[in-house]
């Protein structure tokens, strides 16, 4: 696998930072669009898995960091889940521009919601697949439930997420309410793959059986077994992205 790491404009103005990677011998079957989960980046060492054993069956990845995270430059508090969406439509602007159209997106937890939004504005994507996604971003707010008053009364609280302090403002919390998931999902219009482990602690496995509910075919639903939602074993990423690349055959 060949990977460069690459700059692009945001959809703040900012420079968000990217890793490309490419197969050895040329990609055979597009390029992925690939979005990382919440406070999370794009070298999180599940990502790099997947996106090393797709490259090892001829698919090229494009992996970023959203505004205010990871490399990316911007203010993490002046960013939403709609601006993620933005941040998503940007990145593939570029890649269409510099390097290779995105064929498909993949998102990891949060960003798993956020690929199956952004999929409405991205024409060129035939093939979505999502890890461990919530099947509404909201879901995210129940790892604030101690701030949420202080939030709502202050408009801002400092909160320690996965070891690390970010502030979180009111009109992040606002605009989770304001998506409307089900009707994305419903009109998605693009074959769909599911992954989720029925023991994930952090997104329950009801929120891949909503998704899948709502889904029109054609859709499929992997079991991670025993995976844990940030897929820490190795193999459980590498399974990810075989089963992907396997699945993605029959339409790019």
């Amino acid at each position: 696998m060949e990977s460069s790491k690459i700059e692009f404009p945001g959809s703040q103005d900012v420079k968000l930072s990217a890793r490309i990677d490419e197969p050895d011998e040329g990609m055979s079957k597009g390029a992925v669009l690939f979005a990382h989960c919440f406070t999370c980046s794009k070298n999180l060492r599940a990502v790099s898995h997947i996106s090393r054993t797709l490259t090892e069956h001829g698919m090229g990845v494009f992996r970023f960091d959203f505004t205010g995270l990871g490399e990316s430059e911007g203010d993490f508090a002046d960013t939403n889940f709609s601006s993620n969406i933005e941040d998503l439509v940007a990145a593939a602007e570029y890649m269409a521009r510099q390097w290779a159209t995105p064929r498909m997106l993949m998102g990891h937890s949060l960003g798993g919601a956020a690929v199956l939004q952004a999929t409405h504005h991205i024409s060129s994507v035939e093939a979505v697949a999502t890890v461990g996604a919530p099947c509404n971003p909201e879901h995210v707010t129940h790892h604030l439930m101690d701030k949420m008053e202080e939030i709502e009364k202050k408009g801002k609280a400092r909160v320690k997420l996965a070891g690390r302090v970010f502030t979180i403002k009111k009109q992040f919390l606002d605009d989770l309410k304001e998506q409307k998931m089900n009707d994305i999902i419903s009109n998605l219009d693009r074959p769909l793959l599911i992954f989720h482990s029925p023991v994930d602690q952090t997104v329950g496995i009801d929120n891949a059986a909503h998704i899948y509910k709502l889904a029109k075919h054609p859709k499929s639903f992997i079991s991670l077994d025993d995976a844990d939602h940030l897929l820490t074993n190795e193999e459980d990423a590498k399974y990810v992205g075989s089963v992907t690349s396997a699945w993605v055959d029959r339409y790019l």
